[in-house]
């Protein structure tokens, strides 16, 4: 049963400058020695921006490129949202790009209307898991977070569930606790990383990226606004172990079909 070690990269984001960003990140992914994967905050190119159609781009262009090249810079998955376009739709798109340059994506399904991502970004519809050394992962971006249902964990179906934000401080304890709600009620490991800093529009954002373990202890929060990178090597026989002396999963409420489909 091999650990898995992941980074979280808490970081403060340049507004709409999608060049800057991907200089900066760069120098702190740099610094990464060893890892099985990287995960950058929500839409970080940008800051969660409505201004779609200036910052978009198609898939295999720019951002991918550069995720790939960290990915294999780094033999690492990397991982974190950005703005996508397709056809004439705009897609809240969270990548998951490995070293061997292959990607994979899911698209925001919840997207936050009190912002009126609603009317700018198509919502996407399919959940996907990754296997990462025997790990199976479930992400997700920022305002899923609020819908335990799409996050249900049918059957054991992953060991992580991973989420990418821009939460801003005002409803900050909704996200500590959450997070902590996931990972105890579906029995796997919660990750939550999100951004630090003010954006343009003057939410600001002390982050609180963090770590909960299968039983809802916390491993790891990073708190008070402050930039950071932090590895988490998370262990997968503990989490085996519990689940079977504690399989609350077999009596889990029934849930519609079209929930029980990854891919």
């Amino acid at each position: 049963m091999e650990n898995l070690d992941i980074t979280l990269i808490q970081t403060d984001l340049y507004w709409e400058n999608p060049t800057a960003n991907r200089a900066m990140l760069e120098e702190k992914i740099e610094k990464i020695e060893s890892t099985d994967i990287i995960i950058l905050p929500e839409m970080f190119t940008t800051g969660f921006t409505m201004n779609a159609s200036a910052f978009a781009e198609p898939m295999n262009l720019t951002t991918c490129k550069w995720l790939q090249q960290q990915a294999k810079k780094k033999n690492a998955v990397v991982v974190g949202s950005c703005i996508i376009k397709e056809k004439e739709q705009y897609f809240n798109r969270f990548l998951w790009v490995e070293p061997d340059g292959k990607m994979d994506f899911y698209d925001k399904k919840h997207l936050f209307r009190m912002a009126g991502e609603h009317e700018v970004y198509t919502q996407g519809n399919r959940r996907i898991i990754k296997n990462l050394k025997g790990w199976k992962i479930f992400p997700l971006i920022c305002y899923d977070l609020r819908f335990p249902v799409w996050a249900r964990n049918v059957n054991l179906a992953y060991d992580v569930i991973l989420y990418v934000a821009n939460w801003p401080n005002p409803r900050l304890n909704a996200w500590d606790t959450l997070l902590q709600a996931r990972a105890i009620e579906n029995q796997v490991y919660s990750v939550g990383v999100n951004r630090v800093g003010t954006d343009a529009k003057g939410n600001e954002y002390d982050g609180n990226s963090a770590v909960y373990d299968f039983k809802g202890n916390k491993i790891i929060k990073i708190e008070n606004g402050e930039e950071k990178i932090v590895n988490v090597t998370l262990e997968k026989s503990p989490l085996e172990d519990f689940r079977t002396k504690f399989p609350i999963y077999l009596d889990a409420d029934i849930i519609t079909e079209s929930l029980n489909t990854f891919s």
